[in-house]
């Protein structure tokens, strides 16, 4: 019999990725090509494909909403700094070197080419960077906040392709025919060698299936629904609720909170204060955020809007500001008048003859 043709022993053979029987392997190097000490890797270059492709996808819902494309052009370059940054610093204080490595060694802590960003980080931070631009924007907070995370959950999707690129998501060891084994010198997984060439969960791959629905479920609704707001909790708990019950595959360290050993890992906590904190939140969008009626526009329904010159161009400045005073000041409710006191009638002009007799009497009395 002649050999077995190599097809029959993977499934797929790309020589970067072959898929069993029996695994998944990954045999990618995370750097694209290097120039000196400049290097492009395939995690940054997701980050810039998630950002292009996410504004690509959340355009037309902003639009429809009444956000113009000067609006999010204006806002984004407010909220990706904001991102990086929530993400970069939520990773780093929680790391178990953060005084003996990052604190001891502050250029470290920026350091995100070194790897690792903690996405709810990044929530934490942009949200209130989207509540601020609303404002300055003259729009509905609650609309920015559905656009913003229809981005989010778009984007998403291609940073978790970086993830499982990148090898710096980690399962537990696994003998599931999906399990995934790294096998490239360079891969985050190969830094430890108990991760190297080792069958482990794609947990990186069940948060990216995760994504997806998640955005899915966000795409019908957002066609569906009128009322601003629902899409963020739809999101915020969607993400925070697959987040703690994905962190039972990932091979993350498991930490107590407030003196609670619940065999959860940090992000698992995390999830936990954020559901909890949405509960009120939940409560007051429900109650306060009214649907928006057809033919209005959502992101200004309800909010003032700057005056406008007859030129075309907006009042700003000082005649802005006294402009809103007005606004104010014909909104505040009006004190009741005190009526006046009544006014004595006149008396009746007294006829000639009677003004003359009483003229002659006083002139008779002078003398």
């Amino acid at each position: 019999m002649g050999a077995i043709p190599t097809l029959t022993t993977y499934l797929i053979d790309w020589g970067w990725l072959r898929i069993g029987p029996p695994y998944i392997y990954i045999n990618i190097d995370p750097v694209i090509f290097s120039i000196g000490p400049f290097a492009l890797r395939w995690y940054g270059l997701m980050y810039v494909v998630a950002i292009i492709l996410g504004l690509l996808i959340v355009r037309g819902y902003a639009t429809r909403k009444g956000i113009t494309s000067a609006m999010i052009y204006r806002i984004i370059w407010w909220c990706i700094p904001a991102g990086l940054l929530g993400g970069r610093l939520y990773f780093v204080i929680q790391q178990p070197d953060l005084v003996s490595h990052y604190l001891a060694q502050p250029q470290h802590i920026l350091a995100t080419w070194e790897g690792g960003m903690a996405f709810f980080g990044a929530i934490f931070f942009v949200i209130p960077t989207l509540i601020w631009r609303a404002r300055k924007e003259h729009i509905n907070p609650l609309v920015l906040l559905d656009a913003g995370v229809l981005f989010a959950a778009a984007a998403q999707i291609f940073g978790r392709i970086g993830n499982l690129i990148n090898g710096d998501i980690i399962g537990y060891r696994s003998t599931l025919p999906w399990s995934t084994v790294y096998q490239h010198p360079n891969s985050w997984a190969c830094l430890n060698p108990a991760t190297c060439n080792v069958p482990v969960q794609p947990a990186a791959g069940y948060e990216l299936l995760a994504n997806i629905v998640l955005l899915s479920v966000m795409f019908y609704l957002a066609r569906r629904v009128s009322r601003p707001g629902i899409l963020m909790l739809v999101y915020l708990f969607g993400y925070a609720f697959t987040q703690f019950f994905l962190f039972f595959a990932r091979d993350n360290v498991i930490v107590s909170f407030l003196g609670l050993d619940w065999g959860l890992k940090q992000a698992q906590w995390t999830s936990l204060v954020v559901m909890i904190i949405l509960i009120p939140v939940t409560y007051l969008v429900l109650r306060y955020s009214k649907p928006v009626p057809e033919g209005e526009v959502a992101a200004t329904y309800g909010v003032p809007q700057k005056a406008v010159e007859e030129g075309g161009e907006p009042v700003t400045g000082q005649a802005q500001e006294a402009i809103d005073d007005t606004h104010k000041q014909s909104a505040e409710p009006v004190e009741p008048v005190e009526p006046a006191e009544p006014v004595e009638p006149a008396k009746p002009v007294e006829s000639a003859d009677e003004v003359t007799s009483t003229s002659e009497e006083i002139t008779a009395e002078n003398r």
